[in-house]
């Protein structure tokens, strides 16, 4: 009896499930199908899986749900009410973040998404039978196919899919934006009365303050906001309902409509149809847009951090002007050195987003006739710049700008001795007599200041009042 309740115990640990290609056995409590199986064994490519990036699993259930709904809508007997149950409780599970440990394919795949919407459809139709007290499989209760893509093809729910999580993901990454915006703002109010020089070409211009440049820094990154809010609305058109190509084919008469309906108020977002789903089924260029804005705003923190590591340099032969905190030693062989490791490591991030913004580029350009079948690689790409971009500011914020200080002594002395406050003198002297002064001062290593004393152009207090550095800055 023992050994026969052993067997039995093993022969319990698989299911079979079979499709187009054939039978195969499963894991007896996977929620994911025969062809999630498939697929994790075809696509063994970048071991990045989909349930690392949970906003494409939370954009297929409201895509999965807003369908079910739209069905139950159009037809209810092809969509029965125990059905619908099931499925809104399947996914409702996925949208509190349970089981997408079962999303196990990895991002690169064939296919044009099959695969992950097909994840989708196989892990949802389970859930859903365990919440109708029925057991894994047992699909003529509820079937990936029939009743969780129904009305649907890969090639309208997978980029709705895309398009729902990666606004999911940018409402995070906005405010991860204005949180560093907010920490460079600290910095300008704290630096505010800091004199320094401020350089163009990496030569002397004119003073500014040291709170002036970090006010630059967040205002640059202030400014994307406004970017990233806006490309939104490209994300917002979808070609739900369009099911293969655009034509609608197997989808009933104002599925469509009630789909985007129900997504509109499932998401909180303004989603609406694109006027022709045909096009709509083959254009890419929403995600083009979107890859764009990251790129930007990849530009922008990396030029910073160029900044922040030029700045920082020293601290004896370099500039000096301010002081990174020292996260960890800098060298193995090179005693007391210090590096700055955090924006070096962000400017590293900016590198790969901006490559993944040509990724992105290329293969929006490889569509074939009705539809793309790189959308895999660009969803890959968006999701990765997303998640990056997130925890570099983040770490950038936390890291490094919040304990940035000052070495307001030494950017006062470079003001005093720059050649560069001479330009205050132009509307007094004019350009000729102010360009030999720098001249001399660069000649004889004299102060521009005791040049003008020397020579008697201005008098004290003249000098005083236009060669205040404080007063150069417009911020007294």
């Amino acid at each position: 009896m023992a050994a026969r309740s052993r067997r039995s115990t093993r022969r319990t640990r698989t299911r079979v499930e079979h499709d187009l290609l054939g039978k195969k056995s499963l894991p007896a409590d996977a929620y994911y199908g025969v062809q999630s199986a498939r697929a994790m064994e075809n696509f063994s490519i970048s071991g990045v899986k989909l349930h690392f990036y949970p906003d494409i699993i939370r954009g297929l259930a409201m895509v999965k749900l807003a369908a079910a709904r739209a069905n139950h809508d159009c037809d209810r007997r092809a969509m029965p009410r125990r059905v619908l149950k099931g499925i809104e409780a399947a996914c409702a599970d996925l949208l509190d973040g349970r089981l997408h440990d079962q999303f196990d394919i990895d991002v690169f795949q064939g296919g044009a998404g099959t695969s992950t919407n097909m994840a989708a459809n196989e892990i949802i139709a389970n859930l859903a039978l365990e919440h109708m007290g029925r057991p894994k499989g047992d699909y003529e209760a509820c079937d990936p196919h029939d009743h969780v893509n129904l009305a649907q093809s890969t090639n309208d729910a997978y980029p709705t899919a895309l398009h729902i999580g990666m606004m999911l993901g940018n409402q995070r990454l906005i405010d991860e934006v204005r949180l560093l915006v907010a920490s460079f703002r600290r910095k300008a109010r704290q630096f505010d009365r800091v004199v320094k020089m401020g350089r163009t070409q990496l030569q002397d211009a004119v003073p500014m303050t040291l709170g002036q440049e970090f006010a630059a820094w967040g205002r640059s990154i202030e400014d994307e906001i406004q970017t990233l809010r806006a490309v939104e609305r490209a994300l917002c058109e979808v070609n739900m309902g369009g099911t293969a190509i655009g034509t609608g084919l197997n989808a009933p008469k104002g599925y469509a409509r009630k789909c985007a309906r129900h997504l509109a108020r499932i998401t909180g977002k303004p989603i609406h149809l694109a006027r022709d789903l045909v096009e709509a089924t083959q254009d890419t260029q929403s995600y083009v847009l979107y890859a764009s804005v990251l790129k930007s705003l990849a530009i922008k923190l990396s030029k910073i951090c160029n900044d922040l590591r030029l700045l920082s340099s020293g601290p004896r032969a370099g500039l000096h002007e301010i002081n990174l905190p020292a996260m960890q030693p800098g060298s193995s062989i090179m005693p007391g050195k210090v590096n700055p490791v955090i924006p070096e490591v962000v400017n590293q991030v900016c590198f790969r987003i901006i490559g993944n913004d040509l990724t992105v580029t290329l293969a929006a350009e490889a569509g074939q006739l009705q539809l793309n079948v790189m959308e895999p690689v660009i969803a890959a790409c968006i999701f990765e710049s997303q998640v990056l971009f997130i925890n570099a500011a983040a770490c950038l914020r936390l890291n490094c700008i919040d304990g940035i200080t000052a070495n307001a002594d030494l950017c006062r002395r470079l003001v005093e001795n720059s050649i560069g406050i001479v330009t205050a003198l132009n509307p007094v002297l004019g350009y000729e007599k102010a360009t030999r002064l720098a001249a001399e001062a660069l000649r004889s290593g004299k102060g521009v200041v005791d040049l003008v004393r020397e020579q008697k152009l201005l008098t004290d207090a003249q000098i005083r009042s236009v060669l205040d550095p404080r007063k150069m800055t417009r911020n007294s």
